[in-house]
């Protein structure tokens, strides 16, 4: 007659199932399991991205899946940077080319609407609440619908004024900040407002000026705000395709959205390639969250509620 003799091993296992089940309820385990799947299916696709930029394109196009790379070639990162590759794509100077896109409209768009902002939270002026209304909802439109008008409207005025619209960084700059001002407005407005107003009123007393107060007093206590914005406009300029691919025509200043685009409709098809350059523009994104995070909590949870 067979006995199952339990192993020292089994026990332990047991005593960790037991201890789990006594520790957490249903609710606790249900809510475990969904974390764990979310998790699942945001990282998997990071770790499929980059994986793959190590891949051949027998492992990628293959029947069968290849979940881990034979080898980390580098075959893809030498055709983005090495000059010397058959098929060099030069994609140095189109991060430069994002960068030059998206640091100044973070930078532009943080300051205009800091003292936009600061006018509709701490100013009495008659259609306040209507001003800030009609800002978001111009937010609330698709990009698609405004680009019509605001690619009219600005080749009206290069026309008048003798400038290029098109292969314009500086053009290009603008057009994100219509889509970034409105709500990096609404955000600050309603950050501002859960600052105390007896703060800025102690240093109008001992003599500051309004200026000197939104330097000194408002936008220290505003960091977190102010950092959230700040990623929030950077993120739109760094990943947008549909502005860039309208106003950019010439390869060498494609942002890189465009380029990786570019890279993806080739006729030769490299997808590894493709996985590299995706790769290479998501990191920074990725690196500049975790860096940050705290004043990013502190910011979004602060700057949702009316103080």
């Amino acid at each position: 007659m067979n006995t199952h003799k339990s192993t020292p091993c089994s026990d332990e296992k047991l005593n960790i199932f037991e201890h789990l089940a006594r520790r957490m309820s249903l609710w606790d385990f249900i809510a475990v399991i969904t974390l764990i799947f979310f998790l699942i299916g945001i990282l998997f696709p990071f770790y499929w991205m980059t994986s793959s930029s190590f891949k051949t394109y027998a492992e990628i196009g293959g029947r069968e899946p290849t979940y881990i790379p034979s080898a980390l070639r580098l075959d893809a990162y030498r055709e983005l940077f090495d000059p010397a590759n058959e098929h060099f794509q030069d994609f140095m100077s189109n991060i430069i080319n994002t960068i030059k896109v998206s640091v100044p409209t973070a930078v532009i768009a943080v300051f205009l609407s800091t003292l936009g902002a600061y006018a509709v939270a701490r100013l009495k002026f008659k259609g306040k609440e209507f001003l800030l209304n009609s800002i978001l909802v111009v937010y609330l439109f698709p990009g698609i619908l405004l680009i019509i008008p605001i690619f009219a409207m600005l080749a009206q005025l290069g026309s008048r004024l003798g400038f290029e619209i098109q292969d314009n960084l500086v053009i290009l700059i603008l057009t994100y900040l219509a889509q970034t001002l409105p709500v990096a407005l609404y955000m600050l407005a309603n950050y501002f407002r859960t600052i105390p107003v007896e703060i800025e009123q102690a240093a109008l007393i001992d003599g500051c000026s309004r200026l000197e107060v939104i330097w000194r007093v408002t936008l220290p206590l505003a960091i977190p705000a102010l950092v959230s914005v700040s990623i929030y406009t950077f993120m739109i300029a760094w990943n947008e395709f549909l502005y860039a691919f309208i106003f950019l025509n010439q390869r060498e200043l494609f942002t890189m959205p465009i380029k990786i685009n570019t890279i993806f409709n080739d006729p030769s098809p490299r997808p590894h390639v493709v996985m590299a350059a995706s790769t290479i523009m998501t990191m920074p994104i990725v690196f500049l969250f975790l860096s940050l995070e705290r004043f990013l909590t502190e910011g979004l949870t602060a700057g949702g509620v009316k103080g």
